[in-house]
């Protein structure tokens, strides 16, 4: 049979017609030949294990007989019943891949029926056999967001894992667990290719990439620059890889996977995510307070080593220090049972620090000196040689295949007995697929409610440690269920105990894109000097905020105003008083009145990073660590960091023109800026 073309607009993709496997993919509007050797086309994979003894049983798509293929609206349509697995011989499992061009993108809709007595476990669909870079690329990266920033790959001159070649056959990277990391880019000097899911079903998808036949050179893995070596072919696949768990008798439809090419930076990618997810998501909306430009401190009251920092009765005098300098909010670590990451889920205020009395005062007292006070809280594990834990909490725990909790290996504090990992306490990773213990997360959370806090901050909101399926069934979810997929509803849940005040805060640490359409604000740390903030570029009006430890902090203060965060201040890692560190504290606030007399800029105005504009240093070369902000009626502004020792000479333009004046945070004067920009060690300019 001939081939079958598919034209999206930007897209040109072709299919055989004897096995359905993807032989060519060509970008279009820059000829970048995508799937380039139509030999090593594949169209999809299959994990079937047979039993524990015998469980890497693949079912490759390009070796099966297709049963049907069909010319619909905008697609293709092919269809294999009856496949033949490596090691299981044939199988009674019907895979339909439909492939459609929508608004220029490919999208792979991809349905399973499985009448084998097995568990189709894994699915590959879309599958690269050829991931080409581009004819004139001198590197390519892969990118995908992650925590505060974004994960990054080597793949070309180098092939970077993450991980050891013990394990593979071939070196390969496998990243993401369903919501958290929706998309990934693969990224070169001047273009990139987006791949990402088009539904919001939040079951597990990772990303898969793979070279072959291998390292170049082990020292430095670098890739074998010729198509071939040692008659074998040297070629990259690339992959979604859904892990659905298709019990017998059973038929999915999994998570579409959109593909599209893009011309420009990393940002062109996330402007596709973008454009998708503005389709249905709306941002959460938080208590006018949290999103005006403000300070934080965090605070912490008790250790898990029981230092018994301070007592509840002695929360008012810190919130008149933070009142004096003009701080909003405390974040309040440590006030719960045994101290901070102690007796998870366990929202109990210490004995030892007062009672729940003086506590509940104790925030009354703060929220009258115009402080508000967010307890910092925890759901997603369970202590577990606690006896709540041992006798009530195990049954509610994510559970592997053999029926054993996963752990987590628990957080070190302060003395050597625990940062030698001795008594850590460590963790069981709980299932929110289990009603009981949303149950016990609301009667938690009613704690915090009783206390009349004004918020609280989810820590460690944003993933399950390793886990990314739960397959205990009395936990009434489905066998293999994806546990992320409970992250979106838990603060609805929540939102169900009696008595929540509307201006409650639900605030989260480093919380998923996804997520932050129920928590108003994010907390992270972003210390690197060179980072992408690609989270920050995703949602450019959310408040994130990052933390201010260092006595002379400059550099993380000059960093806030230039990707908009508020600062969380934490003199000596949040044991401190704001007091401490006096010439962090006032700079601080120097950069807080500049921002706010600039709001309309850098804080009303559109977060571009990078985009649309440009600084060159001295030298002539591109200077990286800079931002661009565009106000509401299209007017330019940037900041521009000097994170180094000594004075940095800089010239900056925007798209729309030069810029012509420029001021620094420490320093009221307004200077030209039509010559170079000046801007003296671990200082920052404001150009406008």
């Amino acid at each position: 049979m001939n081939a079958l073309q598919l034209n999206t607009g930007k897209l040109l993709l072709e299919f055989s017609g004897e096995n359905g496997a993807l032989i060519k993919m060509t970008a279009l509007e820059t000829g970048w030949k995508i799937q380039k050797r139509p030999e090593l086309g594949l169209s999809w994979r299959l994990l079937v294990p047979l039993h524990d003894e015998l469980r890497n049983n693949p079912v490759h798509g390009e070796k099966q007989k297709l049963a049907s293929v069909e010319e619909i609206e905008n697609g293709l349509r092919f269809t294999w019943k009856g496949v033949t697995s490596e090691r299981g011989g044939d199988m009674d499992i019907t895979v339909s891949l439909t492939v459609k061009a929508e608004d220029g993108q490919a999208v792979w809709y991809t349905e399973v029926e499985n009448n084998s007595p097995y568990i189709v476990e894994a699915v590959y669909a879309p599958y690269l056999g050829d991931f080409y870079r581009p004819d004139d690329a001198t590197w390519m990266k892969a990118y995908a967001p992650d925590y505060a920033s974004s994960i990054e790959r080597n793949i070309y001159p180098t092939f970077d894992t993450g991980n050891g070649p013990w394990g593979l056959d071939y070196p390969a990277v496998y990243v993401g667990s369903g919501p958290n990391m929706p998309f990934v880019e693969f990224q070169s000097d001047t273009q990139g290719l987006f791949m990402g899911v088009k539904g919001t079903d939040k079951e597990v998808v990772s990303w898969h990439w793979e070279m072959r036949p291998g390292w170049k050179s082990n020292m430095g893995m670098t890739v074998i620059k010729k198509d071939e070596i040692a008659g074998k072919p040297v070629h990259v696949l690339a992959a979604a890889v859904h892990m659905p768990y298709i019990m017998p008798g059973e038929r999915r439809a999994l998570t579409p996977i959109m593909i599209e090419p893009y011309q420009g930076t990393w940002h062109k990618g996330v402007d596709i995510y973008r454009k998708w997810r503005d389709s249905w998501s709306n941002p959460a909306k938080a208590p006018a307070w949290a999103t005006e430009p403000h300070c934080w401190q965090q605070i912490q009251m008790n250790s898990p080593e029981d230092e018994l920092r301070l007592r509840f009765t002695d929360l008012p005098k810190v919130a008149a220090e933070c009142a004096k300098h003009g701080v909003t909010a405390i974040q309040l670590v440590g006030w719960n049972y045994g101290g901070q990451d102690q007796n998870n889920p366990c929202h109990d205020p210490d004995p030892r620090l007062g009672t729940f009395e003086e506590l509940k005062q104790a925030i009354a007292d703060c929220q009258k000196l115009g402080v508000k006070i967010i307890l910092f809280a925890k759901f997603t594990w369970a202590d577990i040689a606690t006896e709540r834990f041992r006798t009530e909490l195990n049954r509610m725990a994510i559970r592997d295949p053999y029926g054993d909790y996963y752990q987590h290996p628990g957080y070190s504090y302060y003395t050597p007995t625990q940062i030698m990992s001795i008594n850590t306490k460590r963790f069981a990773v709980m299932c929110f697929g289990s009603d009981e213990y949303m149950e016990v997360c609301k009667k938690e959370f009613a704690k915090l409610i009783e206390l009349n806090c004004d918020g609280f901050l989810y820590d460690e909101g944003q993933h399950h440690n390793t886990c990314k399926v739960c397959f205990d069934t009395s936990h009434g979810h489905r066998y293999g269920w994806p546990v992320y997929s409970r992250d979106c509803d838990f603060v609805k849940i929540l939102k169900t105990v009696p008595g929540l005040r509307e201006d409650f805060l639900f605030s989260g640490e480093a919380v998923y894109d996804w997520e932050q359409e129920d928590y108003g604000l994010v907390y992270h740390r972003t210390e690197q000097k060179r980072y992408l903030p690609m989270p920050r570029y995703m949602r450019p009006h959310q408040t994130f905020m990052t933390f201010i430890p260092g006595f002379d902090d400059r550099n993380m203060v000059n960093q806030s105003l230039m990707h908009r965060y508020i600062l969380s201040y934490e003199p000596y890692n949040f044991k401190g008083h704001l007091e401490d560190f006096p010439d962090t504290l006032e700079y601080g606030k120097k950069m807080c009145a500049l921002r706010e007399e600039y709001r309309r800029f850098f804080w009303d105005g559109e977060f571009r990073d990078t985009c649309g504009a440009k600084v060159i240093d001295a030298d002539g070369k591109p200077y990286p660590t800079y931002s661009h902000f565009i106000a509401e009626n299209g007017d330019s502004a940037m900041v521009i960091c000097n994170y180094e020792e000594e004075e940095l000479r800089v010239r900056a333009e925007t798209d729309a023109g030069k810029l012509t004046s420029y001021r620094l945070v420490d320093d009221e004067t307004i200077l030209p800026a039509d010559g170079e920009i000046v801007i003296p060690a671990c200082s920052a300019a404001i150009v406008f």
